[in-house]
């Protein structure tokens, strides 16, 4: 498989005047093309400090991170932005919609990013939301949806640009358990089926079984790298 994420010494300081807390220790870590891997850990463990430094929302304090082979350590804030809107697909836990905005516009909203079209981002929009079971609903307006209905817009708005890699940040953390089982098989027939890869954060064993690889990080540093099937340490 070819690879899409290669961190070398990767850590993660903050400085908060006072004090410096160093939230992630010197990582090497290596994501394969088409990879499910969970990313589980307490609150403070440094799960959500990769997570941000994965999705190009932040920057390492040293080391060297390489997403589809691009050493993207150094870029500044409008080259990370466009590396976001082509090659990242984000789903977060708060769902993160525009509230006074139908599911469809939602849904195109990447793709006025992109300066696509607009017949084009309508079609693709709607196409996405027949994909996540969506299709009936395109004129509601996201406080007229459940909570489970607005992750799957979400996913969909994800998917818009087509991006090799999926980050979802506790994305069943608001859903009750059908819901979030249903979001988890979205995910994984978007890996399985699509060659997707997904990273997700997670603070709930069920839903990290979902994936193929599991991370287990403390302390800012991972303490298990097992993969499915694997005996746990």
């Amino acid at each position: 498989m070819e690879e899409i994420i290669r961190l070398t010494g990767v850590s993660k300081t903050y400085d908060t005047g006072k004090i410096q807390v160093q939230a992630l220790k010197p990582l090497d870590l290596l994501i394969e093309q088409g990879e499910y891997v969970a990313i589980m850990g307490s609150s403070g463990s440094g799960k959500s400090t990769l997570m941000n430094i994965l999705g190009c929302l932040d920057r390492p304090t040293e080391g060297s991170y390489f997403l589809a082979g691009e050493n993207v350590s150094g870029k500044s804030d409008n080259e990370l932005s466009l590396i976001r809107n082509k090659r990242i697909g984000f789903v977060f836990q708060s769902f993160n919609l525009i509230p006074r905005t139908s599911v469809l516009k939602n849904v195109e909203l990447p793709m006025i990013y992109a300066r696509l079209s607009a017949k084009y981002r309508e079609e693709r929009a709607r196409e996405l939301l027949e994909k996540v079971g969506l299709g009936e609903r395109l004129d509601h307006m996201p406080n007229e949806i459940s909570g489970g209905q607005k992750q799957r817009v979400a996913i969909a708005r994800a998917l818009a640009n087509q991006p090799p890699i999926i980050f979802a940040d506790e994305p069943t953390g608001n859903l009750d358990s059908k819901s979030s089982v249903e979001i988890m098989e979205i995910f994984t027939k978007l890996n399985r089926e699509e060659g997707t890869t997904v990273v997700l954060v997670t603070h709930e064993p069920d839903i990290a079984e979902f994936a193929d690889r599991v991370l287990t990080f403390r302390d800012g540093c991972v303490i298990s790298d097992r993969r499915k099937g694997e005996v746990k340490n």
